[in-house]
């Protein structure tokens, strides 16, 4: 049985590492609602994008653009792009998405991997994946800048045929209880993600001829990477918000767990108090009983 000092050392750091679960909850919540009301606040910019492509799409379905090339008959080269986490502490949240990245890249030869996020680097090149040394990004915060800075990347590779093929591993926040890993193609777009809804126009009518200038083509090359730098944008976002509410649940059941052990130290610490009293009292009332004897010994003696 451990000693009272040994019980005592025990609580003392369960209670430390209660405080940093509680923190680390705390954070992980604040982080949480900032990156959510992020994208809110840019989501109409995107989906107005998406929408202008929907138009141009149904409104000039001759167009060729080299956004919708699929490359038929050649090697493909295919990158991917894997969001994980830069730290653990965060459940099975990494394991996940890592799992899902290594499923797809074995159905292609020699894939590039490009990670955001210090966990899916250590633990591809431990593995000896191929990976994109120069591309270095956190996983923490996600701006629209950084998302913009990776798209305009794969759109440089992608249109000098350095890489046919563009996917994307993230994981989406469904419900707060169900985080899903899951993978998305960027690149060649494809015609039937972008159906056509009429819009009315402010007279109730619907705008029936529409004319980009200087050409739909000339359109498509600005407003395309906009569309991906949402995508992407997106993506991270989900990644970031399923990080950190996988976090606050593991440090929840982090902070119940110390809570509980707590509960069970103080008992075992109450108990060895106890025994200590009831030695300490059984050692003075030994100790009080032997001093009686010796003094009714020399009173014999005397008395004799």
């Amino acid at each position: 049985m451990e000693s009272i000092k040994e019980i005592r050392t025990h609580i003392d750091s369960v209670e430390q590492t209660l405080k940093i679960t509680n923190a680390m909850y705390l954070i992980s919540s604040s982080k949480l609602r900032k990156a959510r009301q992020q994208l809110n606040n840019v989501q109409p910019y995107f989906t107005k994008v998406t929408q202008t492509i929907s138009d141009i799409l149904h409104r000039t379905q001759d167009v060729e653009h080299i956004y919708f090339d699929r490359r038929p008959g050649k090697r493909h080269k295919v990158g991917y792009i894997v969001i994980t986490g830069d730290k653990g502490l965060a459940g099975a949240y990494n394991h996940n998405v890592l799992r899902l990245a290594e499923e797809h890249i074995k159905q292609f030869d020699d894939p590039t991997l490009f990670l955001i996020g210090q966990v899916g680097r250590s633990y591809f090149r431990h593995k000896g994946v191929d990976i994109d040394v120069e591309f270095m990004y956190t996983a923490q915060d996600p701006t629209t800048y950084r998302a913009r800075e990776i798209a305009d990347t794969f759109v440089e590779l992608f249109r000098k045929g350095r890489i046919d093929e563009v996917y994307i591993v993230y994981t989406e926040m469904v419900t707060p209880m169900q985080l899903e890993p899951k993978i998305l193609k960027l690149l060649p777009l494809d015609r039937d993600a972008f159906p056509w809804t009429p819009r009315p126009r402010a007279d109730g009518g619907v705008r029936r001829e529409v004319t980009y200038m200087p050409s739909p083509s000339q359109v498509l090359n600005h407003i395309v990477p906009a569309y991906l730098k949402g995508i992407l944008f997106g993506a991270m976002v989900e990644s970031f918000c399923s990080e950190q509410n996988a976090r606050m649940t593991a440090m929840d059941t982090a902070t119940d767990n110390a809570r509980a052990l707590l509960k069970e130290l103080s008992l075992h610490f109450n108990r060895a108090r106890q025994a200590a009293i009831t030695q300490e009292i059984t050692e003075i009332v030994g100790g009080a009983q032997g001093g009686d004897d010796d003094w009714d010994d020399d009173e014999d003696e005397d008395w004799a």
